[in-house]
Order: structure tokens, then sequence, then C-alpha cells
């Protein structure tokens, strides 16, 4: 047994590493595959992207919650992380949108969250071991850390979890125009008529919403598990697969949707990051998972002289090998360690970005895919 003050936390990786703390937020244990992000902004919006569902974030910015949290920037009504693990935050914030502190949002949303942590030895070693399983407890008195660790090593590992199934939609609805933020009313093309775009909820965000509205798109958004006919009784002129959090490999029904979509009806389809490789898989390629991932705000991307800053959110990736050359071309590689980060079909308006071109946060270098994605659709009218 070890005593503890009474807000000490600690943080207790798969691999043993004990790592101690302050308890900040709300209180109690969690369990989840611990991940860093690399942004210095944007911590709202990467706490409530459902694509983190389940995940300890380690933010590697020394310092969160100066801006507090405002009613405006979450990407879903709720935080999906499980936990937090910063260097230090801000009790008291300084910006005039914001509607509440930090450490109060957390605690009202039960967020389990540890500082006082050196971010980056954290990182440095889970850039060399990898991602893993890992537990923030902040309930100590006394506890037993061999215990801890068997709860850490009995909780199932990310490769083969369809998360999706846990963080999609129950029932179709329409997205709401006026919801979109003013500051986000960036138009590109303003067609007299709306696209109809169907859009494949796997843990879509608000902002990738918006901006497809925002170039034209009426969009029906539909649970993971939606079937061939629920798709075309909608009779859309695109269709949207989104980012979502697990491994994409086991989202069954979205792969078997996508596959026959592709082989059955000439439409237009865009895929990101998870909604990207489910393309990919649908084709015929094959994921894996990345050591550590791509998380953060500036990984550039690109082909053929061409880069673009990207950011970024994902665990697994699409193998290059495994795809059909003659089928699929390789837009874009992330720059970094040359993983494929863009496809698209040879012959058909089919294609997938493995980054986040809604950019929430993040720069804007990507939004043409949006336009792109509109562009096609206005070909076919």
């Amino acid at each position: 047994m070890t005593t503890f003050e009474k807000d000490d936390a600690i943080l207790l990786l798969s691999d043993g590493t004990l790592i101690k703390g302050k308890s900040f937020g709300s209180k109690g244990t969690v369990i989840g595959e611990i991940v860093f992000n690399t942004g210095i902004t944007g911590y709202q919006e990467v706490l409530t992207d459902p694509s983190y569902f389940g995940q300890l974030i380690t933010f590697t910015y020394p310092e969160l919650g100066n801006t507090g949290v405002n009613s405006e920037d979450n990407e879903s009504d709720s935080p999906y992380a499980k936990g937090v693990i910063v260097r230090n935050f801000a009790r008291t914030p300084s910006n005039w949108r914001a509607n509440i502190t930090f450490e109060k949002w957390l605690k009202e949303e039960n967020v389990v969250g540890i500082y006082g942590v050196d971010t980056r030895e954290l990182v440095r070693h889970l850039r060399s071991s990898g991602t893993m399983n890992a537990l923030i407890c902040s309930e100590l008195k006394e506890v037993s850390l061999s215990s801890l660790l068997e709860r850490i090593q009995a909780a199932p590992i990310m490769k083969g979890l369809n998360l999706a199934e846990k963080v999609t939609t129950t029932k179709f609805y329409k997205w709401d125009t006026t919801a979109i933020p003013e500051f986000d009313k960036r138009l590109k093309l303003e067609p007299q008529i709306p696209f109809k775009v169907v859009a494949i909820d796997f843990g879509i965000k608000r902002s990738i919403l918006n901006r497809l509205v925002a170039h034209g798109c009426e969009v029906v958004v539909l649970p993971s598990n939606a079937g061939y006919k629920d798709v075309l009784d909608l009779e859309p002129e695109g269709i949207f697969f989104s980012n979502g959090p697990g491994d994409p490999a086991a989202v069954k029904e979205g792969i078997d949707l996508a596959k026959r979509l592709i082989e059955e009806r000439d439409l237009p389809m865009f895929g990101i990051c998870l909604g990207h490789q489910i393309l990919g898989l649908a084709l015929g390629g094959k994921t894996f998972k990345l050591t550590y991932g791509h998380r953060g705000l500036n990984h550039p991307c690109g082909i053929s002289g061409r880069v673009e800053i990207t950011s970024q959110n994902h665990g697994f990736a699409l193998e290059a090998e495994s795809l059909n050359s003659n089928n699929v071309d390789i837009t874009h590689l992330n720059l970094n360690d040359g993983t494929v980060a863009g496809i698209a079909m040879c012959n058909r308006p089919v294609f997938g970005i493995q980054y986040h071109p809604e950019a929430s946060p993040g720069p804007h270098d990507a939004d043409y895919h949006f336009a792109r994605f509109a562009e096609v659709m206005s070909e076919r009218r």
C-alpha cells in the first residue's frame, strides 16, 4: 500500500510506468488508451471530438485553460475523452468568449484530470514505446498499485474495437444550418439549389457539418449502421463518410455500405479520417495501427511538390502496398513519415483524406477539399 496526499493523483501506464501529479477536474479512476496532441490551441474542440472517445489525452502545450470554455466551440454535446494530462492549467481564463473555467467544465462533464506532469518526458516515452492503455486515479487514500496495473492490463486494447457504434447518432436528422457560428460562414460555393448530401456518422464533428453547409450542401446525417436502401431512399447527390474513433477494420457495416455504393452507384463520395480509411478498406486495402499516431495541427501532407499543413487525429493508417494502383491513386502522403494521407479512385468521383480540412482547430490549407466535393456534385447536375 502507498499513502498519498488529499489532492494527489497518479498516472499509471500498462508497462508499469508510474507518474505522480495533482488532481484537477473531476475526481475518479479512468482507464483508456493514452495519446498525445501537439497542438498549442483548441483543447475544447479536441476534448469534444468523438474521435477521442475513451482516450486519455496528453497535451504537450505547457498550459491549458487560458481561454476558458465557451458555448460555440464544442464539436459535440460533451467531451468524449475520459481524461486529461497536462503540465499546468489556468484557473482564471482571460477571453471575452469564455462562459466557464476549464476546470469547472471538466468537473461538470466528469472528465478526470492530472496536472504537474512532465509532459515532455511522457511524450518521449510514448514515442519510443508506443501508445498503450493507462490509468488516471485521483481517489487514492490507500491504493494497491499492483491491483490498478491488473485493471489496466485487463482493459481491451484499441485494435479490433468498433467504437463508431458507441458515438454515432441513433436516428436520422437534418443538420440545422442556423447552427453555423457567424465566424465559420466562409462560403465558397452557393448553388441555387443545395447539394443533397448524406453523411454517415462514425463520430462526426459539428465543424465538418458546418463546412459542408458552407460549401452549398444540405446534409442529412445517418447512423453508422445505415443500410444501402436507407442511403438511396434519400436520393443523395453525394455521400460523406465521417471521422470517428477506434479501429476502422472493425467497422464492418460501414465498409460493406461503402463497398456496395462504390460497386453499384456512380455517386461522388468523400471521406475524412476514419471515413477515408473505410473507403480504402472498401476498395480492397488494409489498415495498420501506428506506433503513436498523428495528433496535432502542423502535419505537412502532399505529393508532387504541393504541400498543405494539416490538422490530424488518428491512430491507424492505410497500407500503401495494399491499394490496387490500377484502381486507386495515392494523392497525398504524410511528409513526416510517408504514410498514406489521401486517396482517389482513378475513374470514379470517390476520394478520401486522412486529415481534417475543417480546421477545428488547425490551419485552413486543406479547406479546398470541401469545394472539390461540391464541384464534383455540381458537374453532375
